[in-house]
């Protein structure tokens, strides 16, 4: 639809437990925040309705569903369920279908792009300029439910940057810090 860019977020954010940062986290080795308290198989905004914030359409519109998310907008928790008809199963390995790494970050930046739209009574633009400090440490896979989480570090009108992370199976496969800028209003 023309005017699904043009919706705000929902007004209140789902009635789960709050997630929270771990006493001593380890780098790679566990969640940017706890996801003990968070009941991870329920998906609270469909695909549709990321699309709201979103500009990201076709099969670049990677994220499923919105597993969590807090109501300040800091954090959230999604899920890309990997399939193999995607556009890089054939070239990215034939035989051994892998996600690239680029889509896995794209996959972080595009959470991290609705958390920040999720604050503006309209949608902005976001674009994303910067990837510090990224890691891998494990495959995607189609058939994988690739869970991903952003944590806010800051955010202003005109940018922001987050961490990001994800996972599959329980296990970190990549974290990053990333940041963006946002120009403006996306075009009606």
């Amino acid at each position: 639809m023309s005017d699904q860019a043009t919706t705000a977020a929902p007004t209140t954010a789902p009635a789960s437990a709050t997630a929270t940062a771990p006493a001593a986290r380890i780098p790679g080795k566990t969640p940017l925040f706890d996801l003990s308290t968070l009941d991870l198989s329920k998906i609270v905004l469909t695909r549709e309705e990321i699309g709201r914030l979103n500009p990201h359409r076709g099969q670049m519109a990677l994220l499923d569903g919105l597993l969590y998310y807090t109501p300040d907008y800091k954090r959230g928790v999604a899920v890309w369920n990997v399939r193999g008809d995607e556009f890089w199963c054939d070239g990215h390995f034939p035989g051994n279908p892998l996600v690239p790494g680029v889509l896995q970050i794209e996959a972080g930046a595009q959470l991290s792009s609705w958390l920040y739209n999720g604050r503006w009574p309209r949608p902005r633009l976001a674009l994303f300029t910067r990837i510090v400090e990224a890691s891998f440490r494990g495959q995607v896979k189609p058939g994988d439910k690739f869970l991903l989480l952003a944590e806010e570090i800051k955010v202003q009108e005109k940018k922001f940057e987050s961490n990001i992370q994800g996972m599959v199976n329980g296990k970190v496969v990549y974290e990053a810090q990333i940041s963006g800028i946002s120009p403006g209003e996306l075009p009606s």
